[in-house]
């Protein structure tokens, strides 16, 4: 028992040393203006990316994505992959001064936003709702933007691992997105009293379920969370895709789609296996528009352990 206590004790304070320098350099970052500090990040991350252990899954990940492109070709997508991850970290730090949407502006700003109808008929016009996303663009802008809409979403989201990050996080996502709901055990409950509540929620659907439902991806076999569908099939939720995709000049375009038909099976009832499918499908032709904007370090076709064999 006394060196489970020594053991978890250093891991915690390792954890709080990285948490420590993780906010030393964002605040670092929060001196510059918010443009400089954003293409900072990401020159520095096109520069450590490539020196890390997940850029070796990253190419393979991409290799497998597109047989058809070059060597070179993967490369230059896998940096620019990095480089939109250190955008990511850099544009925490300025969400606030970032969504300067204003539809009554005569000028374009910072931020446009595709489907505006369809956030306030959401807003205006009560019902079960799901609206999903994927790891594309500056998806942290998405529940902003429905916040400041005046949609009220509850957000399911993933918190980092190292717990003194997460804390972090966490308050600084529930004072701009809205209700968070951690991913665990009992999430899907508070979902769905939201949902048979009559209101709506948001999840993201790119990422790996140890024990989802067999799909594929990109033509490769991968585990699909089945939520999102048994949700839909359980309170008859209407479900709606959105995203976001970075423009040049730091500029980003957030869209919400306009409401998709379900798959169903002959009885009528949600077909819980093809709606998975049909999730990927929808993230994959997203990340074939625009490649570098996903996040391919994430181990999405689980084959991170065959890497290190």
């Amino acid at each position: 028992m006394f060196l489970t206590r020594i053991v978890l004790g250093l891991r915690r304070f390792q954890q709080w040393l990285v948490a420590q320098a993780v906010f030393a350099i964002l605040n670092v970052l929060k001196l510059l203006p918010a443009d400089a500090a954003i293409d900072f990040a990401d020159r520095v991350a096109r520069w450590i990316g490539p020196k890390l252990g997940r850029h070796r899954l990253m190419l393979t990940n991409l290799r497998n994505a597109y047989p058809e492109k070059t060597d070179g070709e993967l490369q230059e997508i896998a940096l620019a992959s990095w480089g939109h991850m250190g955008r990511l970290a850099a544009e925490y730090v300025f969400l606030d001064r970032l969504f300067d949407f204003d539809p009554e502006r005569s000028t374009p700003g910072r931020i446009e936003v595709s489907g505006i109808p369809l956030f306030l008929d959401l807003r205006d016009n009560l019902r079960p709702f799901i609206v999903f996303t994927a790891h594309t663009g500056n998806f942290e802008l998405l529940p902003v933007a429905g916040n400041s809409f005046g949609l009220d979403v509850m957000v399911l989201f993933r918190p980092p691992n190292n717990p003194y990050i997460a804390e972090k996080v966490f308050a600084f996502r529930s004072a701009r997105m809205g209700q968070l709901v951690p991913s665990h055990a009992g999430s899907s409950f508070a979902l769905a009293r939201r949902l048979e509540a009559g209101g709506g929620v948001g999840v993201l659907v790119d990422q790996k379920f140890g024990r989802g439902l067999t799909t594929s991806f990109f033509g490769k076999p991968v585990r699909t969370n089945p939520l999102l569908a048994k949700l839909v099939r359980q309170f008859d939720a209407e479900v709606y895709p959105a995203r976001c995709i970075r423009l040049p000049g730091n500029r980003y375009r957030l869209e919400i789609e306009p409401r998709i038909d379900v798959p169903r099976n002959a009885s009528g009832a949600v077909d819980v296996q093809a709606t998975a499918q049909m999730l990927n499908d929808k993230v994959e032709c997203w990340v074939r528009e625009y490649p570098d904007q996903w996040l391919w370090y994430h181990d999405r076709w689980a084959i991170k352990k065959t890497l290190t064999d």
